[in-house]
């Protein structure tokens, strides 16, 4: 199928220059470009956050101990409370 497109002159140049490098011809060139960029496009990647956790996943939770003014004066830095 004939199509006309239109690609910034650097784009061209260097598929041009890639083409005649291979010996093949532009069409070859772009026709590969577009089966990677549609291949790259059909991938499901989801980000997934790294494990930041610490300390040990089998102990006890020393937060759950708090009550609610306790957690907030942890989480503000101040000091204990007595």
């Amino acid at each position: 199928m004939k199509t006309t497109l239109e690609i910034r002159d650097e784009l061209l140049l260097r598929a041009k220059s890639l083409a005649r490098r291979t010996g093949r011809p532009l069409r070859a060139v772009v026709e590969d470009g577009l089966r990677l960029a549609l291949r790259y496009g059909e991938r499901e990647e989801h980000y997934q956050l790294p494990d930041c956790s610490v300390g040990d996943p089998g102990a006890d939770d020393p937060l759950e101990a708090l009550s609610l003014q306790d957690l907030r004066a942890e989480i503000d830095g101040e000091p204990e409370r007595r």
